[in-house]
């Protein structure tokens, strides 16, 4: 069994962090490096897939679950109006192997892809 992650740890109170909301299946919390005036992040409480496609194609109702949260939290922290982004991969910036979503809100019309 691998090491619990730092989104585990945190999860179960072994790393201090506030929870703003959360599912039955997911939590969210505030990225401690934001790059958005609104930057939380949104994890799955099972550490089970490392990224979005393995969630994709193993448990789409998570993913779904997921989004829902997300937009539920840029509705209560911004706009309503937010970007959400999954990286996949070290070399596209994931650096915690434990699929989560970045909700980045506020300020972010001047910025586009």
């Amino acid at each position: 069994m691998s090491e619990p992650s730092i989104f585990t740890r945190i999860f179960t109170g072994e790393i201090p962090s506030e929870i703003i909301a959360q599912t039955e299946n997911v939590f969210a919390i505030r990225d401690i490096n934001p790059q958005a005036p609104v930057h939380l992040l949104v994890i799955p409480k099972s550490q089970e897939y490392r990224d979005v496609v393995e969630l994709a194609a193993g448990d789409p109702d998570l993913l779904t679950e997921m989004i829902g949260l997300a937009n539920t939290l840029a509705s209560e922290h911004a706009d309503g109006d937010f970007r959400l982004i999954f990286n996949r991969g070290a070399g596209a910036g994931q650096t915690v192997f434990h699929v989560h979503a970045h909700v980045l809100a506020g300020g972010l019309e001047e910025r586009s892809l």
